[in-house]
């Protein structure tokens, strides 16, 4: 097992370096990526059946005050927050043993999210593929600039791109965006051909029976005050959760030959530390640099297979606290190696 040591960051703060056999670790950590089946049906049944329960109660609230029905609408957006993480393991293939299994639960989960699968799963696969590599950005990652192409934009562009990375619009209007708009139509998708339009067609068309079935039960405000905050709240947390695996002071990105897929995937993701109740809402995807590794370990293993290799328990370590302070980080600084905010590169390079 290879030993961590620790460097000094410009921030000051101690950060642990990279292990040096990082294939080896892969290797060690493929050792967990066995889905048991028993183990995967009841992960679902404890993530849907409070959902279901949950949705029920929020109905009954809506007699008794719409305040009752925003507080449950929290712990239910939890249980489709961990539903979509589910949907995300059967995108990789992980969830049950079996591909067909795996595909028709992501499908089916994806009504409910709002996330056409197929068109999700290969995004994401593109994601994993190109994480931290700066000449194959904007493919399923957060779009960021360095800060000489951020000093290269005329001013109306370098508003657009203040607009979009502040919080007002990363997690409040653009998650609603994503998966209310963006997901309905695949317009970006347009070479792909026909299986993006299919997935997203297919996705739209059960949302509608779904949809329709609901507002037939319980009437169309009532299916809205009910669902809304749920999707709302599951989305800006579910895009909170994507932004800070990877966009933290000391993430990693690389051009050309000088990129590697395990530093890459080790270096550029972070490991959330959560509480233990947060954890197991947001389904392990904290330790989201063992996920980059070996991406078809169980989320249900994930914490086993951290376990085994305690060394990356320091890399990339972030607390709530910590990852607060990302929000202001916006631009990657090449010669430093680290995000910086729009201030620093202001200070540092005299950018409007």
């Amino acid at each position: 097992m290879t030993n961590s040591a620790a460097t000094f960051g410009n921030v000051g703060e101690i950060t642990a370096a990279a292990p040096t056999d990082l294939r080896g670790i892969a290797r060690h950590l493929a050792t967990y990526r066995q889905p048991s089946n028993a183990r995967a049906l009841f992960e679902l049944v404890i993530s849907a059946a409070p959902l279901a329960i949950l949705w029920l109660l929020m109905w009954l609230s809506l007699h008794v005050h719409y305040a009752a029905t925003l507080l449950l609408a929290l712990p239910a957006a939890g249980f489709l927050l961990r539903l979509f993480l589910i949907q995300h393991d059967c995108g990789h293939g992980a969830f049950f043993k079996g591909r067909r299994a795996n595909d028709w639960l992501g499908r089916c989960i994806g009504v409910l999210t709002l996330s056409p699968y197929n068109l999700w799963r290969r995004g994401h696969a593109e994601h994993h593929a190109s994480t931290g590599n700066l000449d194959r950005r904007g493919i399923g990652d957060v779009d960021t600039l360095t800060v000489s192409e951020f000093e290269g934009l005329s001013s109306w562009r370098r508003l657009r791109y203040r607009l979009y990375r502040s919080p007002l619009v990363m997690f409040g209007l653009g998650p609603a965006w994503l998966f209310f708009l963006r997901y309905r139509l695949p317009l970006g998708h347009m070479r792909e051909g026909w299986r993006p339009w299919a997935s997203a067609m297919g996705t739209n068309c059960a949302i509608a029976l779904v949809s329709t079935f609901l507002v037939m039960a319980v009437g169309l405000r009532a299916f809205l005050l009910i669902q809304l905050p749920i999707t709302l709240f599951a989305a800006s947390a579910g895009v909170w959760l994507f932004y800070i695996q990877h966009q933290f002071e000391r993430t990693h990105w690389r051009r050309g030959k000088d990129w590697g897929f395990h530093e890459a995937a080790l270096l550029g993701s972070s490991y959330y530390v959560l509480p233990r109740v947060l954890r197991w809402f947001t389904a392990n995807i904290g330790m989201h640099h063992v996920h980059h590794l070996c991406s078809n370990i169980p989320f249900y293993r994930l914490s086993a297979a951290l376990d085994a290799r305690p060394e990356l328990a320091d890399i990339n370590r972030l607390t709530i606290r910590e990852s607060l302070r990302s929000i202001r980080l916006v631009l990657w600084d090449e010669g430093s190696c680290r995000l910086i905010s729009f201030r620093e590169a202001h200070l540092n390079s005299a950018v409007p």
